[in-house]
């Protein structure tokens, strides 16, 4: 009895793996799994079921309280990305690239992973832009005689980077369990006025990680097309003539957006929510000012929804140089008229919005993003349910103190815990998505980590460069999933395979560089926070 006892947690992290590979639905899996061992638990006299009672409000506690409304910004993220999706920026940043870069022998590969890094920091949704890329680029890539394998590893690598750039969906959540993880930990620790690690640490430590990635996978290209030219041609010079109207064009709007976004969370101005927030408006100007649709009087919607962004632009400068509060006994005249004129641009940024929905309602394209929007954030929500009680009931059976005592007892000390906890997690991103690694093995193995003094931000950042990876590793990288779905058929399977290895490789690499440097991680959350 008491053996049975203490391989249950093993025994229900086994169960809901096996359920997972059946193809399951993840939420169910996880919260059925845990309720039937709680059952067991139960029956052997070893789960309470006050614990079961108080899970209700225990979740709509979490999802209430103040320093958990960063979870809000997960559908204004999605919004924001999909809009972004359907308003043909990657189309246009594509052509303007390909010309850019497309003379130069492995130029089209460059310009792949350039505007995967711009999508990234402007979309953050791997599908969409793994989609996207291999419909516009890989037939182009193919024509102008690339490589298969390098021409979708390069696509499908370059469509990850979402996952590590910020704003990312994979930061926020991972954001949000550290969070709690290491509030646990400090408290276990004795300390009850715990220190805290926000999202806003998570995009400024993800950022110089994620450059480098570009700049190495933008190296392996050029490299690549010294060794091989055959598999990286240039585009003849006559075809690649760069105009570089159609570059700005193509480059200012995202480029101002991804300003707009991460320039306001890195320098303070707002927390990830708000510039969340201010990332679904500007990708509602920026999709109404590029989709006329069924606009009776396009010209005088597009100059109103240019005004709209404007005064949004223009409201975000003067937060930085005007105090906008309200309700203070004395501001200066200075201020009083700052006051006035955000009021004016306020009403000038609504009436912009209100005119850009209704483009985009007349035109169908608000449709598909709401109706995307919904269900990926209630994709995400409900596995956090059910990953939330499936935490709950492992813990309560004993599975932490197993855990703890396992990873305590590997030779090497938090080295050696830090390694094996990345090496599980590289290998579950085999089979299981990074939503369920987050939700399940992150609240799990972060506070113990935390309590053998690993800094949270490099953690967090380690652990979202890992989960990057998962999604090329085959044989279920979701991102070679995607790019198989519009590849044309003469693109087999193997040659999408063989193109991944040498970007996961890299990944490998840049994780060794910053597990071997942290202050690449924690160097500019500490000039910028500290």
């Amino acid at each position: 009895m008491t053996l049975l006892v203490e391989l249950l947690p093993f025994l229900m992290f086994i169960a809901a793996f096996a359920a997972l590979l059946r193809g399951f639905p993840v939420a169910f899996t996880l919260a059925g799994v845990a309720l039937v061992f709680a059952l067991i638990g139960m029956a052997l006299g070893v789960f309470d079921t006050i614990h079961l009672r108080a899970f209700p409000q225990r979740i709509y506690g979490n999802m209430m309280e103040m320093d958990k409304q960063i979870l809000v910004a997960v559908p204004l993220f999605v919004f924001m990305g999909v809009m972004l999706e359907k308003s043909k920026v990657a189309e246009e940043l594509l052509e303007a690239m390909g010309k850019l870069f497309g003379s130069m022998r492995g130029g089209l590969g460059i310009s792949v992973v350039v505007v995967g890094a711009l999508l990234a920091a402007s979309t953050g949704i791997v599908g969409a832009t793994v989609v996207t890329m291999g419909l516009l680029s890989l037939p182009t890539m193919l024509k102008r005689g690339y490589s298969p394998a390098l021409a979708s590893g390069s696509i499908a690598a370059a469509g990850t980077l979402g996952q590590i750039i910020p704003p990312s969906i994979v930061l926020v959540l991972l954001g949000d369990q550290l969070s709690n993880a290491y509030s646990e930990a400090q408290r276990a620790q004795g300390i009850f006025s715990p220190d805290i690690v926000s999202v806003g640490d998570l995009f400024a430590g993800a950022l110089i990680p994620g450059l480098i990635l570009v700049g190495v996978y933008v190296g392996y290209q050029v490299v690549i097309a010294i060794m091989k030219p055959s598999a990286a041609p240039a585009v003849p010079r006559e075809e690649g003539t760069t105009n570089w109207g159609e570059v700005l064009h193509a480059l200012i709007p995202p480029l101002a957006l991804i300003v707009a976004v991460l320039g306001s969370i890195l320098t303070g101005l707002a927390t990830p929510t708000e510039a969340a927030g201010i990332g679904a408006v500007g990708a509602t100007f920026l999709a109404a000012f590029r989709n006329a649709g069924a606009d009776s009087n396009p010209v005088g919607g597009r100059i109103v929804t240019g005004v709209g962004a404007l005064a949004l632009i223009s409201l975000i400068v003067m937060t930085v140089f005007v105090d906008l509060r309200l309700g203070r006994e004395a501001a200066s005249a200075g201020d009083q008229f700052g006051i006035t004129l955000a009021f004016i641009l306020v009403a000038l940024t609504t009436a912009g919005a209100l005119v850009a929905l209704f483009r985009l309602y007349r035109s169908k394209v608000l449709d598909e993003v709401m109706t995307s929007t919904a269900q990926i954030s209630s994709m995400v929500f409900v596995i956090l349910i059910g990953a939330s009680l499936f935490s709950l009931i492992f813990r309560e059976l004993g599975g932490d103190a197993t855990v703890q005592h396992a990873l305590e007892a590997v030779p090497g000390g938090k080295w050696g815990a830090l390694a094996v906890v990345m090496a599980v997690m590289f290998i579950l991103g085999f089979f299981l998505d990074f939503i369920e690694i987050t939700f399940v093995v992150v609240p799990i193995v972060a506070p113990i980590l935390l309590m053998m003094g690993i800094d949270p931000v490099w953690l967090g950042v380690l652990m979202a460069l890992n989960l990057q990876t998962s999604f090329l590793t085959p044989p279920f990288g979701f991102a070679l999933f995607y790019l198989r779905g519009v590849a044309p058929p003469e693109v087999t399977t193997g040659a999408i395979y063989r193109g991944a290895m040498p970007f996961v490789g890299i990944q490998i690499a840049v994780i060794a560089i910053v597990a071997l440097l942290p202050w690449l991680a924690t160097g500019l959350p500490g000039l910028l926070y500290d």
